[in-house]
């Protein structure tokens, strides 16, 4: 049996005490004062937080990809099937019905152009997602 004396009882005590007040949490610091931010620091955060210049940037890249698609199909495309079809001149094609006029030609012009950017943007997607980008 170990006998120890009171003034060892005290001196281990305090060291008790100071180990305790180590492990304690500290509380968190106060947040640090609001700072008022002028209109165009608030304007470039919004654009930053919500990826606005990128978005505009593919914007403009997928308006630029639509014209060279049209250009792709009407100029290089086109001339290769316009051989097959009666009267060449698809795209002018019409279905008239009483008053009203639908153009079909236009549409389907269009609906080539549709499915050739959806197809380049699959290819393109599917590239990009091996490469691990986001």
């Amino acid at each position: 049996m170990v006998v120890v004396s009171s003034n060892e009882q005290q001196k281990m005590l305090e060291e008790l005490r100071k180990i305790r007040e180590l492990l304690e949490p500290k509380p968190a610091p106060p947040p640090p004062p609001a700072v008022k931010k002028t209109f165009g620091q608030e304007f470039m955060d919004f654009l930053n937080k919500y990826g606005v210049i990128g978005l505009a940037v593919a914007f403009i890249i997928g308006g630029a990809a639509g014209t060279l698609v049209s250009a792709m199909v009407n100029d290089l495309l086109m001339p290769l099937i316009n051989p097959l079809l009666q009267g060449g001149e698809w795209q002018k094609a019409e279905l008239v019905l009483g008053p009203v006029r639908f153009l079909v030609g236009h549409f389907v012009g269009a609906l080539i152009n549709f499915i050739i950017i959806a197809l380049v943007v699959f290819v393109l997607m599917k590239q990009l997602s091996k490469t691990g980008l986001k």
